[in-house]
Parts: structure tokens; sequence; C-alpha cells
């Protein structure tokens, strides 16, 4: 299988699709890898690492589309790059297609096979491929929110840990799966006052158990949620359903009687943000104000720091990469039931039944 990594155009995002190790293993599989030139420089990994390590470097985007069989991507296509994609070709990446009706019915109208990582899920219901990109961005959420609550970024000048004889900043999340444990440990590291919010009793036993008396655990309501945002100086949104458009779980009124100067990181807004007021952002021109409250809503936030968050995705998309690479999609689908979770777009219908839902499409689930 022709196997190509093109160089992701999304602002600011310098992750790569592929490692070294990601094509040596595939190379020496048998299969011929295509990379754009200077598709991992962002990464630290130079083309000519690339090529000793038996990739072909390409010029183009266009040329890796016209030749490849599968592409392996970061995240999802952009307009420019849907006129590209081939009918039949597989693509390999986050997709996020819930919040997304202008991609999704662009994938379908080209007929790909869309396999989007954040949808893969195991047995157990954990989600391999978007566990990785979740520890990053919980973690850099708490390390963005407390820069955001100095004053010389407009927040309301409070050290989010506190000091002897002062009161620590106040952080509360809502969702207590793998974005919100980093958050918490983040934020219960620099000594804030944590709170995690969750619907699952038998998940709050858990993050109790781990956490002890440095995080408090909340079940998540309207009326709790209410109250806590409201005192909060930082709030994380850290909130997801698989494969589905996060659930609105702060509203407008919440936001406008939060004090001037807090801050929210809704790390939920690639699926649509559980914040009512958050709306998409970028690296270049992360925030935006609402009643005085500083939103950032970054969806791309692990493309702040690729060298972390390339080598910790590839750590995990290469094993199905490989396996689609040396059986082909179908058979791998069939033989990986994870795997065929991550199946989205299929013969230009939607395949994931949360995503046709979400956006009203038909739903054709796939067939092995």
């Amino acid at each position: 299988m022709i196997v190509g990594v093109p160089r992701e155009i999304k602002n600011r995002e310098n992750r790569v699709g592929m490692v070294i190790a990601g094509v040596r293993t595939l190379t020496q599989a048998g299969h011929k890898v295509l990379i754009q030139n200077n598709a991992g420089q962002g990464a630290g990994i130079s083309d000519e690492d690339y090529r000793k390590a038996g990739a072909t470097m390409v010029e183009l985007a266009k040329d890796i589309y016209d030749r490849a069989d599968m592409i392996v991507k970061v995240k999802e296509p952009l307009p420019e790059e849907y006129p590209l994609l081939r009918e039949g070709q597989i693509i390999f990446t986050y997709l996020h297609l819930a919040a997304d009706e202008r991609l999704t019915k662009a994938l379908m109208e080209r007929k790909i096979v869309g396999i989007a990582y954040e949808t893969i899920q195991m047995a157990d219901s954990s989600l391999p491929v978007l566990a990785p990109m979740s520890a990053v961005a919980g973690r850099m959420a708490t390390q963005i929110g407390a820069s955001y609550l100095q004053h010389d970024h407009g927040g309301k000048g409070l050290l989010l840990g506190g000091v002897t004889g002062v009161q620590r900043g106040r952080v509360v999340i809502l969702g207590g799966g793998v974005v919100g444990v980093n958050a918490a440990k983040m934020a219960a590291g620099l000594g804030a006052k944590v709170t995690i919010m969750d619907v699952n009793s038998q998940r709050l036993d858990y993050l109790a158990d781990i956490f002890g008396n440095e995080v408090s655990t909340l079940c998540s309501n309207s009326e709790q949620i209410e109250r806590e945002v409201i005192r909060a100086d930082l709030v994380i949104g850290a909130v997801l359903v698989p494969g589905a458009k996060a659930p609105k779980l702060v509203s407008r009124e919440m936001i406008a009687k939060m004090q001037p100067g807090s801050v929210i990181v809704d790390v939920a807004v690639d699926q649509g943000g559980c914040v009512e007021t958050c709306r998409p952002t970028s690296h270049e021109h992360p925030t935006y104000t609402v009643d005085g409250v500083i939103h950032y809503a970054v969806p791309n936030m692990p493309g702040a720091v690729p060298r972390t968050s390339t080598y910790a995705l590839t750590n995990v998309t290469m094993r199905y990469a490989l396996m689609i690479a040396n059986m082909g999609w179908r058979d791998a689908v069939s033989k990986d039931e994870a795997l065929l979770k991550g199946v989205n777009i299929l013969n230009g219908k939607v395949a994931y039944k949360r995503v046709a839902d979400d956006l009203g499409l038909p739903y054709e689930p796939v067939h092995v």
C-alpha cells in the first residue's frame, strides 16, 4: 500500500501524522511511504531523517493525495484539501464530524473511507487514540487557564495556587475523563482548590480514590454546575460523548454571573463545546471575552506542543495504520472491533450513528 503523510495546514498545527519509527515499520513491511517536505519540522523531524528511514519526500500535497491509498494525518481535512480527496481513498485522522456538517458532507461527496481516531473504542469503552491527546489537552488547559488569570493577560490577577495567608484559586472541571483527570492533576499540583464534576457515580468514586482530599468530587447536575461555575476562577470544559456533540452544560446566564477576569478553557470545543458562549478560536487568536469572562477555545490545543503530542499520538496510531496497510481497511475492521467503530464515512454515507443523529443525516452501518 502507498501511505501518504501531508503537511498539516490548520492554523499553527505543527504535529505530523508519522514519525521515523512509523516510516521504518511500514517500509519494512513492504509498503511505500510518501511524506510532504517539511511535514515533520514542527515536531523536530527533518526531511533527511525521513529519507534515511525509507520515506519518499514529496513537494506538493496534491501529489501525495493523487498517489496514496491511505492518508495518515493529525487533523481533519480543511476546505482547500477537499478537492484533493479521491473516491475510495482511506483518510485516517481526527475528524470530529458531529460538530462540522460541511466537512461531513464533503467527505460523503468525495466517497472516501473516513476512519476517525476519536471514535476507535475498546470493549471497555476506552478511546485509545483519543486518550493521549486528551491527556495533553487536559494538562495544557490548567497551564493556559493559570496564565490567562494573570492581570497582564486580562485576567483577575490571581495566582492559581495562592500563597500563605491568601485564598487559592478555584478550578471547576466539567467531566472526569482523561482530560478532566489530567487537568485536575495539574491544578492540584499548583495548589488550587479543585472540583471535578461528572454524571457517573462510579467514575466519581474512582476519582475520589485516586485524588483523596486533594480534589473534591460532585455529581453533575444543572443546580450544582451553576453554583460551582459562578464561584470559579477557572472553568475547564472536559465533557466527552464519543463521536457526538458535547452537551451544553454552561449557559450564557451562568457566564454573566461569573466574576470579570475569570477564565473558561473549553477543551470540548472540537465537539461543539460544552459552554454556550464558546466558539472555536485559533492559536493565533486564542481568546475572546464575553461578559468580562475570558474564553479560550482552540480546537487543536496539543498542536502548540508538537514534539510531545506527535510522539504521544503516533505511539497509538501506528498499530492501526500498519494493520490497515497490511490487510486493507475492510479486513482490518472485520478483525478489530475497536477499529470498526472508527469508520465514520463509507460509500458516501455516514457510518457512525451519533454523527448521523447529531447532523440529521442518514445512517448506514458498516457491513463486514
